[in-house]
């Protein structure tokens, strides 16, 4: 799990009690130890937004039992009996200010040692915009017109065309007939206002593209549906020869970067289309630099179906390497699952029993696990909100941004083109109030990509296909306190 790093705790800053008694056991005069308690974590001022979760960490000497209280329900689960010595995580529940209470009792006497806590308002409410929010610039392709931004992400070096920090997207739509599933181009835009669209990559076989993710060299991974591709599209645009695999209307891509004990990869996910059956799959592409050195199919079984325009299958796959986590948005299901341990998962080592009904039935029931890996695969969120959630991205505090694809809504109405935020640990995942990005034609919403700038602040970059522009939230300005802002 993760603990909030702002206001990060420091051994050295103990709440403690120490008091000494008087008296005489015995006839001999001797004195019993006072008992001593005190919290290593949270110390003073200590602050995480809602969502996240903390350690309580505490010692205690010359104590027998510990009794531990939380000054409201919201503040999580830090009550009854404890060890003399130990921590536990909590999750609070809700904004708010939190006081948790060990009182321990020795044969010296009883004493109690307290910590606080802040919990602020979520990320996505802090990002919510007091005026219009900011267009960075058009996703046409300034040659031949294709348009429908879907894939997004943001350039982690300057090579070739590419300068750092640039957003780089795939268009689904060709330009001469706006066909969904037919735009075969990359573009890049500068991040900044009014940014004018500059193409990195065209080709037949980018055919559908709609999901990007970029090597630390600024090579592309293009998931291209149409023409059942994933390519490798080099900084200076050039297509290489596709992964040679067989992908069935690839969906998404994360890349994972080596560890000591991990090579690089890219993960893939795989849509087909058609009447809604178990043929969503995810796999795994082993990296040598940009070179393929092998290829693992880890997860089977998600429920898929569709075509161009309402396709329900595994996508907006994110990846977190504090946890070696994937995350999955299971559009058919409106669910989010997440897969622990991703790097270590075997060949169809999680099997999603999705129940999957046929025909184009939607949505489908909420996903129970099987396989050898089936430990390793959980939901963290599903249902309302959701509707037909698509794409995502992380946020700086470990959270998710999702977004909802809105497939089959004609009619905007207060709850269509949402971004919702999704805590992988607070129970039913589902953090403060969605918001609205959008208010006219459903369905806008499709790359997400999240950052911070130089402040540490959070940036939020999404696709809007109602104006065929890559939109942004925040950042939120830094706190006074000398220190980056909470969120």
């Amino acid at each position: 799990m993760r603990v909030s790093t702002w206001g990060q705790i420091t051994s050295g800053l103990f709440a403690s009690a120490l008091v000494g008694c008087g008296g005489s056991h015995g006839g001999y005069g001797s004195m019993m130890p006072a008992p001593t308690v005190s919290f290593s974590q949270p110390a003073a001022a200590a602050t995480i937004n809602l969502g996240q979760a903390l350690t309580v960490a505490w010692a205690s000497a010359y104590t027998t039992s510990c009794t531990a209280t939380t000054s409201s329900a919201a503040g999580g689960t830090f009550t009854g009996t404890q060890m003399p010595s130990g921590n536990q995580t909590v999750v609070p529940t809700a904004a708010g200010t939190y006081t948790y209470t060990l009182n321990c009792t020795g044969s010296g006497g009883t004493k109690s040692a307290s910590a606080n806590v802040t919990v602020t308002p979520n990320l996505l409410a802090a990002l919510a915009p007091t005026a219009a929010i900011p267009t960075v610039g058009s996703t046409i392709d300034p040659i031949n017109g294709d348009l429908n931004p879907y894939g997004l992400v943001i350039a982690p070096a300057t090579a070739g065309l590419i300068t750092k920090g640039d957003l780089v997207v795939c268009n689904f739509n060709d330009g001469p007939t706006n066909t969904q599933g037919k735009g075969t181009t990359i573009i890049g835009l500068h991040p900044a206002a009014g940014s004018k669209p500059y193409r990195i990559a065209q080709s037949a076989d980018l055919l559908g593209c709609n999901a990007l993710t970029m090597l630390p060299d600024d090579s592309i991974a293009a998931a291209a549906w149409g023409s059942n591709m994933n390519l490798l599209v080099s900084a200076g645009g050039a297509v290489g020869a596709p992964f040679s695999d067989t992908f069935v209307g690839p969906w998404g891509a994360a890349f994972v970067a080596a560890t000591a004990t991990q090579p690089a990869a890219i993960y893939v996910s795989n849509a087909p289309g058609g009447a809604t059956n178990a043929g969503g799959t995810i796999d795994r592409i082993s990296l040598d630099v940009d070179a393929q050195t092998s290829f693992t199919e880890i997860v089977t079984g998600i429920c898929s179906g569709g075509a161009p325009g309402g396709i329900f299958g595994p996508a907006g796959l994110t990846y977190d390497p504090a946890s070696d986590t994937l995350y999955v948005v299971a559009t058919s299901s409106a669910s989010i699952i997440a897969i622990a341990k991703v790097s270590s998962i075997p060949k169809d080592g999680v099997v999603v029993n999705g129940q999957c009904p046929g025909a184009t039935a939607t949505p489908t029931p909420v996903p129970t696990f099987s396989g050898p890996s089936m430990a390793s695969a959980t939901v963290i969120a599903h249902g309302a909100p959701f509707n037909t959630p698509l794409s995502a991205a992380l946020l700086k505090n470990g959270d998710l941004l999702v977004a909802n694809a809105d497939i089959g809504i004609t009619t905007p109405s207060a709850t269509t083109n949402m971004l919702i935020e999704i805590s992988p640990v607070l129970p039913g995942g589902f953090v403060g109030q969605p918001l609205q990005v959008d208010t006219s034609t459903p369905g806008a919403l499709f790359g997400l990509a999240a950052t911070v700038d130089a402040q540490g602040n959070q940036v939020i970059y999404f696709n809007d296909d109602n104006n065929n522009a890559v939109m942004q939230l925040g950042p939120v300005a830094a706190g006074s306190g000398g220190g980056p802002s909470p969120y």
